[in-house]
């Protein structure tokens, strides 16, 4: 079975809930991403729209995760202003030359899932193997059990 890295940025716990069901499906190792700047509270929901719309890097907590040792990695991102988040927009610019192969997810409250895709797709040059797009309401309610099977059949890595 080949290696696999999840790697997730979370701002409440929603993107970090489907990584970690994602994760005890396939065992894969889970890395979160961590954004230095604050962006809790309302001032740091707003912070982290605007930076969002207009493309913004941030600094990232060093990790000792090496996504080159890995044969697939998985992106998870919430959806801020129709875009991936911050934190994650960073860790693919700066790790895009180290992504053997990339598979994708999403959560969203409304929609935003397409161009969050497409973007990330040209940030790593590479075309996705997957894509999962959640509501937040499915991850809330734990209705999105099916929606992880079908992922976990595209990624086509259980043998």
């Amino acid at each position: 079975m080949p290696k696999i890295l999840i790697v997730y940025y979370s701002r409440t716990g929603i993107t970090r809930k489907v990584a970690e069901a994602l994760a005890s499906k396939i065992n894969a190792t889970l890395e979160e991403v961590k954004d230095t700047f604050d962006r809790s509270g309302a001032k740091g929901y707003l912070l982290a729209g605007r930076d969002a719309t207009f493309k913004n890097l941030t600094m990232l907590e060093t990790s000792h995760v090496k996504p080159e040792e890995f044969d697939l990695v998985i992106v998870g991102t919430p959806v801020w202003s129709w875009t991936m988040s911050v934190a994650i927009r960073t860790y693919l610019t700066e790790q895009k030359n180290k992504l053997k192969k990339v598979a994708f997810f999403c959560t969203m409250g409304s929609n935003g899932d397409k161009r969050t895709f497409i973007e990330m797709t040209g940030i790593v040059n590479q075309l996705p193997i997957a894509t999962m797009a959640l509501k937040t309401k499915q991850v809330f309610t734990d209705n999105f059990e099916n929606e992880i099977q079908q992922f976990v059949n595209e990624l086509n890595i259980l043998e």
